[in-house]
């Protein structure tokens, strides 16, 4: 390549004669050196464990490199590249191959970690889509090995006395406490610093307990790239004086990005140790996503940019305006262009693995409630089997929960939702009949019941620090409903709130929901 010439304050680039007279420009200051990514660690997280560098000016960004593939034609209109390292202002004719999106899993629980660990494993499969190395948020505490664990030693300091549990994490790859005697793939890094871990993270995937969730997001605001992505896997609903709101809403209005859920019959035990089983991916992204994500032009460009003459300048992406689920509108900002089109197929291949199938569908509220109102049901069914009444009375407390489900989904949601969403997917039917067998809620009102005891104190003895969602939701649930003058639609959520607070008692279940003529 020529010396670069500088005209009018930019760097003007001829390529060689037996390349084609395409021309590449960049402000004086880019920096012009050939890189791949960085292999020495900048952190304590292991001599395993990339750093993600970043060449660009955004404090933002990735800190792995972004790399421009600046793309000509030989003179047989044969692509061929070179690698160049570019800053935040840089134009080039195109950019090829695309960047792997960074994915960060915020949350570390039992279901967190087992996702972040599906997620790994498809990360280094499509190592072409998504940067191999995940980062997994953990809340930080003092955690000691059991010594009935496999990786206890009692002539070892790091097993036998209190420790970080992200240092136990990242030394045995498994979440000693949360998910225990499950290995984790080496491409997970457990990170306690919430801001170092969604640094440059182009996909967000939240897993907390929802009573974290608006403390959570207010941390992370601005403190992300303005162009991230979220799923939530958080079932719950956020209930305010100003209306009912869904996680997967409120944490997209929160950080202005766009927020898809995922939610399904999906114990988290289960899908750990790799037995077979299904769940429901709601993404329905602005319609630049299904695109090769460009920038906007600039003069000369494409109006609106294009895959063939893409600009990247990060401080002016394309913009779209879209209406979520509640009917109130986003500005959102497209991807640059070296990142891979973020479409639906290609989130699929985030979450999907043969022993977790995912179906994609377009009802972000019907999932969301699906996963939400299915453990407010789930505490009913669990009184019922705590008094021994059998499989007949959970099947008509789970027959009434479906059909509250529905009816609170289209009474405040309108016609974003789909009846089908709870009655033909795995967020609907099939979350209802395993949350309702043996997920936590059911198990700990089971106890209740059975017990005569209140169910916190079941929860407190029973989880291991973690937080039923159920009863939480039940709550804000009832307020809503309290405060809309339909709590009389809702016979079931209404009696499960009831029992919490000891106005009723499991056995008035049947009188509580019977349908008044």
């Amino acid at each position: 390549m020529s010396t670069p010439a500088t005209v009018g304050g930019v760097v003007r680039v001829r390529v060689p004669a037996v390349v084609a007279p395409a021309i590449v420009t960049l402000p004086s200051f880019a920096v012009w050196k050939e890189f791949a990514r960085d292999p020495t660690p900048t952190s304590s997280r292991g001599p395993a464990s990339l750093r993600r560098h970043s060449a660009l000016s955004h404090p933002l960004l990735p800190r792995r490199s972004f790399v421009n593939h600046t793309c000509f034609l030989d003179s047989n209109n044969h692509r061929t590249t070179k690698n160049t390292a570019i800053t935040a202002n840089a134009t080039a004719t195109c950019l090829y191959p695309p960047t792997p999106v960074p994915v960060c899993v915020v949350g570390s629980g039992n279901w967190g970690t087992t996702i972040a660990k599906v997620v790994a494993e498809n990360c280094k499969e499509h190592n072409d889509i998504f940067e191999e190395e995940v980062q997994m948020w953990v809340f930080e505490e003092q955690y000691q090995i059991p010594e009935t664990s496999k990786h206890y030693d009692a002539s070892n300091e790091l097993t036998s006395k209190p420790q970080k549990l992200t240092s136990l994490i990242n030394t045995f790859h498994e979440n000693v406490k949360y998910l225990p005697n499950i290995a984790l793939p080496h491409n997970i890094v457990a990170n306690p610093d919430l801001l170092d871990a969604v640094k440059g993270a182009t996909i967000l995937v939240f897993n907390l307990p929802h009573q974290f969730i608006a403390k959570t997001c207010d941390t992370l605001r601005g403190n992300i790239v303005p162009f991230a992505r979220g799923i939530s896997c958080v079932k719950g609903v956020d209930v305010s004086e100003s209306g009912c709101e869904l996680f997967s809403e409120s944490i997209g209005e929160k950080l202005g990005i766009y927020c898809g859920a995922l939610s399904g019959a999906n114990i988290a035990t289960e899908v750990a140790l790799e037995k077979w089983s299904e769940t429901t991916v709601a993404y329905d992204p602005p319609s630049m996503d299904s695109k090769h994500p460009t920038p906007a032009a600039t003069p000369g460009g494409t109006p609106g940019g294009s895959p063939k003459a893409s600009h990247v300048d990060l401080t002016n992406l394309v913009a779209e305006s879209i209406k979520n689920a509640s009917g109130k509108i986003q500005h959102l900002k497209s991807l640059p262009s070296e990142y891979p089109a973020l479409h639906p197929r290609n989130m699929k291949k985030l979450f999907h693995r043969p022993y977790f199938h995912v179906r994609i569908v377009s009802d972000v509220a019907g999932v969301s409630l699906g996963g939400a109102l299915k453990n407010v049901v789930a505490l009913g069914a669990g009184w019922v089997d705590g008094l021994g009444w059998g499989d007949n009375a959970k099947a008509a407390v789970m027959r009434v929960g479906i059909m509250e489900e529905v009816r609170f989904g289209k009474m405040f949601f309108g016609d974003t939702v789909r009846a089908e969403s709870f009655t033909e997917e795995s967020c609907g039917v099939a979350d209802m009949i395993t949350s309702c067998g043996s997920g936590r809620n059911f198990r700990c009102a089971k106890m209740s019941a059975a017990e005569g005891k209140p169910i916190a104190e079941i929860e407190k003895r029973e989880l291991n620090g973690q937080q039923l969602q159920g009863t939480g939701t039940a709550y804000e649930v009832n307020a809503f409903l309290k405060k809309e003058g339909k709590e009389k639609d809702f016979p079931l959520f209404t009696a499960v709130y009831l029992i919490l607070e000891g106005k009723y008692q499991a056995k008035d279940i049947p009188d509580l929901i019977e349908q008044k003529d």
